[in-house]
């Protein structure tokens, strides 16, 4: 006997890839058509201002992505991302992965809500709304710098720390690289470890994942600390937190009032500011980065008197770290009023000219070129880069070609219109901040909930840069999205249960009653056999 197989027959129906696609996005058409809006704005931005937009630190990351080192200043976490980009020889390519990393911060904002908190879809659009379409949040994106990459870090964390209530150790470590390269790309990525694993604590994970957290975290830490160490003989990241934390100070710092022994701390009196306390900047930065009057007694200048090469030195940054340290135990009122005041710039209606009028409009949109004195467009400037190399022709090796931002109209009209009226004033932040704020005290029994985390992950992005620095526009951007993300859980409840109506609520009672039916008959089958 011959046997014929039967031929099982294909299911033409079931749809394709295309299809399925189509399919979630007319599911999601809200979100799909304000990713949509962002996508165009982004591809306008680059049309606008190629290859990149560049910032006082963009050319210090190029360099060591070139000439790879441990950097004194800054973690070199970017810099590995810029090396790996490199063999494009492409500042277009590298925005290009940051615009992407902006519409994926979008996308996890939105998956967050919609799936785990159930929040309707126009509610979970709304709260990716700023990373979408703020118009400084686009133009940080289009700037050759960090910030982009460590939101996407910050945000991925806090999402997989939310997703599931009870995380396994596989998860953990997946978290813990992640807060690592966040570590790496950001001092601040410290404090964030410490907030993600006092959460779990609180939230009694368990200490498997816990442990998973912590191990995975410290392991590409400390290996990156030992190559700095290797380079600077001192086990740490950067040679820079001392220095950045005296020039918080230095905009009050009384030396009278600091009791400093002149025989026996020399060092510290040498960082004393001749200029009266009425007299100084009333910005931070100049007492880092100001080249000073040339006479020994200008403000800008106390830094410079160990020379440009050794301000970021060990030796340095110590003593600016005593002094600083000292400055404030002397004198905490004056620290705590420039903390508080520096905060608060934060929750602005505008967006005044602050710390100076160039660092202001490196976050502009702008249509036209800056003319130099020959009246010619400003090529990029011709700094010498820390341990070697200059910035501009660091700068053209890398893109091997002309790396200026070239200025195109129509796009640059665009958006330098577009900026003037699309972004997050501050006074919204800040009543979103309020919001989240209210969402962790009415959970005070179960200590905030999960809308603790993101809230104080923001809150916390305002506060550092006001206590340790001081406030840059371009610090606020990355809290945003915890922000949101903390005012949107805490309304949850309302929006969904404004979507239940009565009629729909007594409708579902036929179905839950055929679910219990169901159930019980199951286990008596169950149970006779």
């Amino acid at each position: 006997m011959v046997s014929v197989a039967e031929i099982t027959p294909v299911d033409h129906s079931a749809p394709g890839p295309a299809a399925r696609a189509l399919s979630m996005l007319r599911r999601h058409r809200v979100f799909a058509a304000a990713f949509g809006v962002g996508a165009v704005l982004r591809l306008i931005t680059m049309l606008g201002y190629g290859p990149a937009m560049w910032f006082n630190d963009s050319y210090e990351y190029v360099s060591v992505a070139l000439h790879p080192r441990p950097h004194p200043i800054r973690p070199d976490g970017y810099a590995f991302w810029l090396m790996l980009l490199k063999p494009f020889h492409s500042f277009t390519l590298v925005v290009l992965t940051q615009h992407l990393m902006g519409l994926a911060t979008a996308c996890m904002i939105y998956a967050l809500l919609r799936i785990k908190f159930r929040l309707p879809k126009w509610g979970a659009t709304l709260a990716a709304a700023p990373v979408l379409f703020d118009a400084y949040q686009i133009q940080l994106e289009q700037l050759v710098m960090s910030d982009t990459t460590f939101m996407l870090l910050v945000v991925g964390v806090i999402t997989m720390v939310l997703w599931k209530r009870r995380l396994t150790w596989k998860a953990g470590v997946v978290i813990g690289l992640l807060l690592a390269l966040t570590w790496l790309t950001r001092s601040i990525g410290l404090p964030i470890l410490a907030l993600v694993v006092l959460y779990l604590l609180v939230m009694r994970t368990g200490w498997r994942p816990i442990t998973a957290v912590i191990t995975a975290c410290a392991i590409p830490v400390l290996a990156y600390m030992g190559w700095f160490a290797s380079a600077y003989g001192k086990f740490a990241m950067t040679n820079s937190d001392g220095l950045i934390l005296y020039m918080r100070t230095a905009i009050f710092a009384d030396c009278n009032k600091m009791d400093i022994d002149k025989y026996k701390e020399v060092q510290l009196l040498l960082l004393c500011i001749n200029d009266p306390v009425n007299q100084r900047k009333d910005y931070a930065q100049w007492y880092l980065w100001g080249q000073g009057n040339g006479d020994g007694t200008g403000t800008g200048e106390v830094l410079h008197r160990w020379g440009t090469n050794k301000k970021f030195s060990e030796i340095t940054n110590e003593a600016a770290s005593k002094f600083a340290t000292r400055a404030i135990l002397s004198q905490p009122g004056d620290y705590l009023q420039v903390v508080v005041r520096d905060f608060f710039r934060s929750f602005h209606w505008a967006r005044p000219r602050f710390p100076d009028e160039s660092t202001y409009n490196m976050y502009q949109f702008k249509p036209y070129y800056e003319i130099d004195a020959n009246g010619q467009p400003k090529r990029l400037p011709r700094w010498s880069s820390y341990q070697g190399g200059r910035t501009d022709t660091d700068a053209f090796s890398y893109e091997q070609g002309p790396p200026e931002t070239r200025i195109v109209h129509p796009w640059a009209d665009i958006m330098s219109g577009y900026q003037k009226v699309f972004y997050l004033r501050g006074i919204v932040l800040g009543g979103i901040l309020l919001i989240g704020l209210y969402g962790v005290v009415v959970r005070w029994r179960k200590f905030g909930g999960p809308v603790v985390l993101p809230w104080l992950g923001a809150f916390g992005l305002l506060l550092a840069p006001a206590a340790t620095a001081e406030f840059d526009y371009r610090y606020v951007l990355p809290a945003v999205p915890l922000a949101c993300i903390a005012a949107a859980i805490t309304l949850r409840r309302g929006v969904t249960s404004a979507r239940r109506s009565p009629r729909s609520a007594a409708a579902s009672w036929p179905t839950t009653l055929r679910v219990r039916w169901s159930r019980r008959s199951a286990q008596g089958k169950a149970t006779r056999s």
